[in-house]
């Protein structure tokens, strides 16, 4: 179900003094400036704890950055989606860019990471994007529809009502390169649109978040393009001020 969502990705930062900070500047700003867009901050898994003792609002709810596609047994240093669940998160990231370019993660990987989620109540928040060659070479849309269809194609229709997609154009985020908000909603309507005809109202109705550098002064613009529903947001999630700002751009 289309929902304004804004999510906010620690990535590898904070201590967990300064993720004390940060979610404590995040409770005075809501307080200052109540927003009524569901929020939800992705600490690394250290701070989950510290996340969930902060869930001062209802519309406030955390995730975790990444998440095991094994159910469980002898895999040192993995995390699995029963274990987050237990820990009261609600969303994990699947495929983030990241992930794929640092760590390899294959089609195979993401569908198993996917369906523990499923099989967990875990929210997945499937990323796809392209990079800066796909882009200038114009093969950018071939990109996105491999890899919704490697993973997403799988599913049926109850699962795709419980799956959040987010589109990260590689190539504008810390590149110096920017995506306008007409660019970014020509791939948001054309994921939107594949899925539509994979899956029809279920496929339409799908939330579709930005993650490419939005801040406070193009998130306005952004969420008003028709098939912009918010955010996933990196280095602007670090800033409490900057991040509810973002929240009350809807």
């Amino acid at each position: 179900m289309r929902r304004n969502l804004l999510l906010g990705n620690w990535k590898q930062n904070t201590t967990r003094a300064s993720a004390l900070e940060l979610l404590g500047g995040l409770k005075a700003e809501l307080e200052k400036s109540p927003t009524k867009t569901e929020l939800g901050v992705i600490p690394p898994a250290l701070f989950i704890d510290l996340a969930i003792g902060q869930q001062y609002t209802s519309c406030f709810a955390v995730g975790i950055q990444n998440i095991s596609k094994t159910v469980k047994g002898a895999f040192t240093g993995e995390i699995g989606a029963d274990m987050a669940a237990s820990a009261g998160v609600k969303y994990a990231l699947v495929g983030h860019s990241e992930r794929r370019a640092y760590f390899n993660e294959s089609p195979e990987d993401l569908a198993g990471k996917l369906m523990r989620c499923l099989e967990n109540n875990l929210i997945p928040v499937y990323c796809v994007g392209e990079e800066l060659s796909d882009r200038k070479t114009g093969n950018y849309l071939n990109v996105i529809d491999a890899q919704i269809k490697a993973v997403l194609f799988g599913l049926n229709t109850k699962d795709l009502n419980n799956i959040i997609v987010a589109y990260e154009p590689i190539w504008a985020i810390g590149t110096g390169e920017t995506a306008s908000a007409e660019q970014a909603q020509e791939v948001h309507a054309f994921i939107r649109n594949l899925l539509a005809n994979k899956f029809g109202a279920s496929g339409s109705d799908i939330s579709i978040l930005y993650g490419g550098s939005c801040k406070p002064s193009n998130s306005e613009e952004l969420f008003s393009q028709p098939d912009i529903d918010g955010g996933l947001i990196g280095a602007a999630a670090l800033n409490a001020q900057d991040f509810i700002a973002i929240a009350n751009s809807f």
